[in-house]
């Protein structure tokens, strides 16, 4: 089910609209404005990342000093988590594993969404 994008041409705002058909052609009103002089845009589209693609652009935290400035992307923290319960020679628990996961496929948990 596509999502369109739409730029108002009075305001300059995006407007998203979701269709359940691929071939529709419409032209939603602005929903910041209400203006029905938008145009379509080509869309960007999602990329999910590997781990190895978030290393090579953060760095890889395991070869650093070990502070906060070896972890740029929160993505990371999971690795430093790890790594830790590793250490200790305990079990990483399930809901751990599980957010650690989603953080690295983008989806971050409430507490650090705003990091």
């Amino acid at each position: 089910m596509p999502i369109y994008e739409f730029r108002c041409a009075d305001c300059k705002k995006v407007t998203n609209y979701f269709t359940r058909k691929i071939d529709t052609e419409v032209r939603p009103p602005c929903e910041h404005c209400g203006s029905a002089n938008t145009s379509r845009m080509m869309s960007k589209f999602g990329r999910t990342y590997t781990r190895q693609d978030i290393l090579e652009k953060y760095g890889d935290p395991s070869s650093g000093r070990g502070g906060p400035e070896d972890y740029r992307d929160p993505r990371q923290i999971g690795t430093w988590v790890e790594k830790k319960f590793e250490e200790y020679g305990m079990d990483l628990p399930e809901e751990a594993r599980t957010m650690i996961d989603a953080a690295r496929e983008g989806e971050f948990p409430e507490p650090v969404k705003d990091l």
